[in-house]
């Protein structure tokens, strides 16, 4: 089959597609035909030796990616959930080895879910790492409530435009930060209320928040402690976050903290309810087939993907 091979940490020209092994599955595992792999800021830290490289920097034939959408081809003698010819998704494997760049993946059952059949493989492969994000950071985390007053940071982006969707449907009072561009974008998925990030800083708009999810890192996390109240909560993803930070937060009598996604299949049928049912949408702003993940990669890179970028196998 073929698979995008990391040779070396580095520019997208180190993705190097590859003729390897189909993987053999484990008895807990199904193999899946992938029909399409959502491309996140991760995957790309991850490429040029950041991200979950520290992590992965030994593995032999290191193949990028968690992200996907696909038919079940085989499965595992132990695998009861799951038959031959079964559309799932999921994201698999985080923060281990995914290698979802591949026309095939060894999955185990337990991360996946079966793809709502009124969506799309695109749809479907690009909610899963950053819809669950959004809703684990949501629900069990910050386990928002109806009524609270939410702020979360690049709604138009990939885990922000699920997370103001989700906040939305538990009942928040939902605040979405982007740039003037993507206003109508926010204000669509639902969000009550829109700062232009570039006219206005959001910390003299927002107070009294109950709950601020930081997309974005740096001096967002210490700027966002200004709009949270006493009891709230501050979750950040793109990096840990800063001891100052956690004690500033604590002397304000504010919980913050890092937190990463994990596999979870349970979650991800909770996703899928959502998706089916229309409650949750997943926006694919760009799609590229396999042969240009390079060209994936290199629009994620921008920062300025306004939801999610997808690619084709």
């Amino acid at each position: 089959m073929k698979a995008y091979v990391l040779k070396s940490p580095g520019d997208v020209e180190n993705l190097v597609l590859s003729n390897i092994e189909k993987p053999t599955i484990t008895e807990n595992e199904v193999l899946v035909q992938v029909k399409a792999i959502s491309i996140n800021p991760v995957d790309v830290k991850t490429r040029q030796g950041k991200g979950m490289y520290g992590r992965l920097k030994e593995v032999n034939s290191l193949i990028l990616g968690w992200d996907i959408s696909g038919i079940v081809v085989e499965t595992g003698s132990a695998v009861t959930e799951f038959l031959i010819g079964d559309e799932v998704f999921g994201m698999v494997n985080f923060p281990g080895h995914g290698q979802a760049y591949a026309e095939y993946i060894a999955a185990p059952a337990s991360h996946l879910a079966t793809k709502p059949a009124d969506i799309s493989h695109e749809e479907a492969a690009a909610a899963t790492l950053a819809a669950l994000t959004a809703f684990q950071a949501l629900t069990t985390h910050a386990k928002v409530k109806a009524g609270d007053k939410v702020l979360i940071h690049s709604a138009a982006g990939g885990v922000g435009h699920f997370a103001v969707q989700m906040a939305k449907h538990i009942g928040a009072y939902v605040i979405g930060t982007s740039s003037v561009e993507n206003k109508d974008f926010v204000l669509s998925l639902g969000a009550d209320q829109h700062i232009d990030y570039k006219a206005q800083k959001f910390e003299d708009v927002v107070k009294d928040a109950d709950f601020v999810l930081d997309t974005i890192g740096g001096d967002n996390m210490d700027r966002s402690l200004e709009t949270i109240k006493e009891g709230g909560i501050l979750i950040t993803i793109p990096s840990g976050m800063a001891e100052s930070i956690t004690e500033k937060a604590k002397a304000k009598g504010i919980n913050g903290f890092f937190f990463l996604v994990s596999s979870n299949g349970e979650d991800m049928r909770s996703v899928a309810e959502l998706l089916s049912t229309g409650i949750v949408k997943a926006h694919v702003s760009q799609t590229f087939p396999f042969e240009e993940m390079g060209k994936a990669h290199l629009q994620v890179e921008t920062g300025k993907t306004k939801g999610k970028v997808v690619v084709t196998v």
